[in-house]
């Protein structure tokens, strides 16, 4: 087998990317304090047509040099907007018929593997901070919660992973993995 160059893989240019359908997913960053963690979101977001980012709190905007450093150009193609207070960020989201998706432990999380997702809902998960997690007033406000089963001795994954886990789960799930947005 030989590996595929850069050149030969089928990759949308940054105004086709803007032009094509999304998913209709939404990633709610609160309070996410790693540049490269919140570069890694937007690479990740690119990947797999998210239709945009809120950076929320202490979050991070582009441009940033450690946020390029991970995301390699997907803020240049992947939308997103800032909101000082999560909260906002979240009502408006509802407003706009979005289900509100904390990833989070809480006593009444479903595990990832037994989460099964609408193709015809839209969907907004919300990660947060790396120690600190979802602030529980965003969990109060979100319509479920969502957590990836764990058996080792730590308590969670970074975050990157987790929006990676997330995505790849609820593409999958949507029946668009293979031959791409039906």
């Amino acid at each position: 087998m030989r590996k595929l160059k850069n050149s030969e893989l089928v990759r949308l240019s940054v105004p086709e990317f803007k032009n094509t359908a999304k998913i209709p997913v939404v990633i709610v960053l609160d309070n996410v304090r790693s540049l490269n963690n919140i570069g890694s979101v937007f690479r990740t977001s690119d990947a797999f047509l998210i239709d945009r980012i809120l950076l929320c709190g202490i979050t991070a905007t582009p441009p940033h040099k450690d946020i390029h450093k991970t995301a390699l150009g997907a803020t240049d193609s992947v939308d997103w907007n800032y909101f000082p207070e999560t909260e906002d960020a979240i009502l408006s989201l509802k407003k706009e018929g979005f289900i509100i998706v904390a990833v989070e432990q809480t006593e009444e999380s479903t595990g990832l593997d037994a989460f099964r997702f609408n193709r015809d809902k839209k969907y907004a998960f919300v990660f947060g901070h790396e120690i600190r997690g979802v602030q529980q007033e965003i969990v109060d406000l979100s319509d479920l919660s969502l957590d990836i089963p764990q058996f080792g001795t730590k308590h969670s994954l970074n975050i990157s992973v987790c929006v990676g886990m997330v995505l790849w789960e609820v593409f999958t799930q949507k029946g668009l993995s293979g031959d791409g947005i039906a």
